[in-house]
C-alpha cells in the first residue's frame, strides 16, 4: 500500500502515538476491565419491538462489503461467506441442529448412527417440495455426494473428511463408477459406510453432507460446467423459506416467498438483500434504509450509538482471525501438501514465534475494535468450551521477546540500517497479504506494519496494496510467490474439528503445514475413540498445543458478531440456542423506520 495523502499520514502519526502513550498508562486497567465484561453486559441477543404486524411486506438486508459477492449459489460449489448468507434465506439444508449445534430429528432428515458397524441411516420427511414443487427425493440427498466425490470435481470440499466415506476415493479416482458406501434403501431412505466414526457426526462431521441438491434441475449438467450454470447463476431452486427471484450479479439478489416451504408459508412476502460499501453502511442504517444488517465490522460501533431507530444484537461468534506462513505448498496433481521448512522463507519457527509476539493485537483491539474484538489464544473458539484450551497463554504482546528471538536465530542488522537481514546475511523483505476493507482496516494494518519495524523486520504489502476479499483467498489458495504471511480467517460453523482444514490433503490448508503429530491428532478427533467425551477433549487440546508450538498459525483475534435490527422487524433473535426462524420474521410498519 503505497500512501500518497498527506492528512493520511498525520492521522495514522497520531494514532501510533496515542496507542504508544496509553500503553503503559491504560493496559492494565482495560485488560481488567475487558475480563469483568461478559456477553449480557455487552449486548442483548434477541429484541421485540411493539406494533401490530403488518400482512406481508419485504424484509430489506444490507450485507456489508466493498466488492460485489461471487454469486456461486451451491453448497458444494461455493467458497466463502457472502454467498452462504446469501445462500441461508433459501437454504437446502436437511437437518436441524440444537443448542449445542447437534443435529436433531426435527429437520427435514432424520439422523440415526450405528457406531458399531460405523453406518448412519438418513430417512427425509413425507411431503417436502422443492421451491418448485418438486418432491423431495432420496436421489437429491445422494446427488451432493457424486458431485464432490466426481473426478472432475474443482471444488474445495473433497477433503480428508470426505475420503472417510467408504468407496470415495475409488469413485475420485475414476477406478469406481459410484460411491460404494453410498446405498439408497427405499425411496425415503438412504445408509452410508464410513471407515470410522467420531462423535463430529452429530455435528456433521466424518464426510457426512448436510444439504441436499435438485436432481431434477441439475443432475444432467456435467459437472465441470456446473459452477457457471444458470441453475447456480441465476435460477437456483431451493428447499428453504424463500426462493431466488433475480439476481444482479454481484449486487443484489430479491427473494420471494417459497408457497412449498415445508415449514408453513412465511409471513413475509419477500426479502432483498444489497451490497453496500463500509464507507456507507451507517448512514444508510440512520436514515432507515435496512430492516438487517449482516457484516457489520465494530470499528463503526461509534457511529451508530446515537440513532433510536435500531436495537444492537450481538453474540460470540464461531470465528477467529489469525496469522498464516506459508511453509509450502500445495500439489494439485498429488493433491497433498508439501511442506518444505527448510526451503521456505518462513521455514524459521522463531522467526515466526517472534512475528507473533511483536503484535499488539491487545491494543488494536481497545482503540479500533472497542473491545469486541479480543486477542485469541486458540484455534478452536471459547463457544466450543469442552474443547477450548484457555490455558494456552498464545502470542501475546511483547517485542523485547520477539527481539531476543531473532537474535537468537539469526536475523540481525548487518548494516545499520535497523533493519534485520537473514541468517546469511542477505536482505529480508516480507511479503504480507492483507484484506482490504473499511479505512481503519487501512489504518490497522499500517500499525501491524510499523509493530514488525519496530523489531527490525522488514514487511511490505504483497502488490503493495491491501487485496480485496474475491482475490484474497484465490491468491492464497494459488500459493501466490508473493505471499509469504497472510491475515485470515474462519468461520468454523458449528462443528469444531480440524479436519478438512489441516490435513495433509486439504486444499483449505492455507498455510501448507503438515506432519505425522499433526496428522494423528486430526485423526483421533474423529476417531471412534472419541465417543470417549476426555479423550476427545484431550485430543484437541493435544492439536491447540501443537499450532501453539510450530506457530506456523498464529491466532489474532476472536470477535462478536454484531446486528443493527431496525424497530421496524417485530421480532428477532441470534441466540444460538434460539434463533429466530426465517419464516416467522414480521414487519411493524410498510417501511424501515428512520433515525429522528
Amino acid at each position: 500500500m503505497r500512501v500518497r495523502r498527506w492528512s493520511f499520514l498525520v492521522l495514522l502519526i497520531s494514532i501510533l502515538l496515542v496507542l504508544a502513550s496509553c500503553r503503559e498508562d491504560d493496559k492494565i486497567k482495560s485488560k481488567e476491565a475487558a475480563k469483568e465484561q461478559t456477553t449480557e453486559d455487552l449486548f442483548d441477543v434477541s429484541v421485540a419491538n411493539k406494533g401490530e404486524p403488518i400482512k406481508g411486506g419485504t424484509l430489506q438486508v444490507a450485507m456489508v462489503k466493498d466488492e460485489p459477492f461471487k454469486g456461486v449459489f451451491s453448497w458444494e460449489l461455493y467458497e466463502d461467506g457472502y454467498d452462504a448468507n446469501i445462500m441461508s434465506w433459501a437454504s437446502n439444508s436437511i437437518f436441524e441442529v440444537d443448542g449445542d449445534f447437534l443435529i436433531t430429528d426435527e429437520g427435514i432428515a432424520s439422523l440415526e448412527v450405528d457406531q458399531k458397524n460405523k453406518k448412519v441411516t438418513i430417512k427425509i420427511r413425507d411431503g417436502v417440495k422443492w421451491s418448485d414443487g418438486e418432491p423431495l427425493k432420496i436421489e437429491d440427498v445422494i446427488l451432493p455426494y457424486l458431485i464432490i466425490g466426481h473426478p472432475s470435481y474443482t471444488g474445495v470440499r473433497y477433503d480428508t473428511s470426505f475420503k472417510n466415506i467408504v468407496g470415495a476415493e475409488e469413485y475420485h479416482t475414476g477406478k469406481a463408477k459410484t460411491i460404494s458406501g453410498i446405498k439408497k434403501m427405499d425411496d425415503k431412505t438412504l445408509e452410508i459406510s464410513f471407515k470410522q466414526l467420531s462423535p463430529a457426526i452429530y455435528s456433521g462431521g466424518d464426510g457426512l453432507w448436510t444439504y441436499a441438491a435438485p436432481s431434477h434441475q441439475i443432475a444432467d449438467i456435467p459437472i465441470e460446467q456446473l459452477i457457471e450454470s444458470d441453475a447456480v447463476r441465476k435460477n437456483p431452486v431451493t428447499l428453504g423459506p424463500f426462493k431466488f427471484k433475480k439476481i444482479v450479479p454481484g449486487e443484489s439478489v430479491q427473494f420471494v416467498k417459497n408457497e412449498y416451504y415445508w415449514k408453513g408459508e412465511p409471513k413475509l412476502d419477500g426479502v432483498v438483500i444489497k451490497v453496500v460499501p463500509s464507507s456507507s453502511i451507517s448512514v444508510a442504517i440512520g436514515s432507515g434504509t435496512y430492516d438487517l444488517v449482516f457484516g457489520f465490522n465494530a470499528t463503526k460501533i461509534p457511529e451508530i450509538e446515537s440513532y433510536n431507530n435500531i436495537n444492537v444484537l450481538g453474540r460470540p461468534e464461531l470465528y477467529y482471525s489469525y496469522l498464516g506462513f506459508k511453509v509450502g505448498k500445495y500439489n494439485y496433481e498429488t493433491k497433498k501438501v508439501e511442506t518444505d521448512m527448510n526451503g521456505s522463507k518462513m521455514g524459521n519457527k522463531k522467526l515466526r514465534q517472534a512475528m507473533g509476539y511483536a503484535l499488539d493485537i491487545e491494543q488494536v483491539s481497545e482503540v479500533f475494535y472497542h473491545n469486541l474484538r479480543t486477542r485469541a489464544n486458540s484455534l478452536i473458539p471459547p463457544a466450543f468450551v469442552s474443547f477450548y484450551d484457555k490455558s494456552l497463554k498464545g502470542y501475546y504482546y511483547d517485542p523485547e521477546k520477539a527481539k531476543s528471538l531473532l537474535d537468537d536465530a539469526g536475523y540481525v542488522d548487518v548494516n545499520g540500517d535497523g533493519l534485520r537481514e537473514d541468517p546469511n546475511g542477505k536482505k529480508l523483505e516480507i511479503k504480507l497479504a492483507a484484506l482490504s476493507g473499511d479505512s481503519a482496516q487501512e489504518e490497522i494494518i499500517a500499525y501491524y506494519l510499523q509493530n514488525w519495524k519496530d523489531v527490525g523486520l522488514n514487511v511490505t504489502l504483497t502488490s503493495d496494496r491491501l487485496i480485496e476479499f474475491n482475490s484474497f483467498y484465490d491468491r492464497v489458495r494459488a500459493d501466490d510467490p508473493e505471499i509469504d504471511i497472510f491475515m485470515g480467517a474462519w468461520g468454523t460453523g458449528t462443528n469444531p474439528s480440524p479436519a478438512g482444514l489441516f490435513g495433509a490433503t486439504d486444499q483449505y490448508n492455507f498455510t501448507r503445514y503438515t506432519s505425522k503429530s499433526l496428522e494423528t491428532t486430526i485423526k483421533n478427533i474423529d476417531s471412534a475413540k472419541s465417543f470417549d467425551k476426555e479423550y476427545r477433549a484431550q485430543q484437541f487440546r493435544a492439536f491447540q498445543q501443537h499450532l501453539e508450538e510450530v506457530a506456523t498459525m498464529i491466532p489474532m483475534q476472536f470477535r462478536y458478531e454484531i446486528y443493527p435490527v431496525n424497530k421496524r422487524v417485530k421480532n428477532y433473535s441470534i441466540d444460538y440456542r434460539n434463533p429466530t426462524e426465517l419464516h416467522e420474521i414480521e414487519l411493524v410498519a410498510k417501511e424501515p423506520i428512520a433515525s429522528k
